[in-house]
């Protein structure tokens, strides 16, 4: 048997606090990645360091498009 959050415990709809988590997401893994480009880039390992730089990259691109949507949804309210 499974509980289907909708809202009446966080007072927030599935669909909205979903959004709000992938934005916090992809902004903590932002900042987790800078650490592993460091540590790479300390043992000059280009390669890895350029992969958590591209990875990084699409966190912030998802992070800004879930913001969009965020800003977007909440100016309609």
């Amino acid at each position: 048997m499974t509980s289907a959050e909708t809202g009446g415990v966080t007072g927030t709809q599935d669909k909205d606090y979903n959004l709000v988590w992938y934005v916090e997401s992809c902004l903590s893994n932002a900042l987790r990645l800078e650490s592993y480009i460091k540590d790479a880039e300390r043992e000059k390992d280009t390669e890895v360091a350029e992969l958590f730089r591209k990875a990084q990259a699409d966190s912030r691109k998802g992070a800004e498009l879930g913001k969009e949507l965020l800003r977007a949804r909440l100016n309609h309210r």
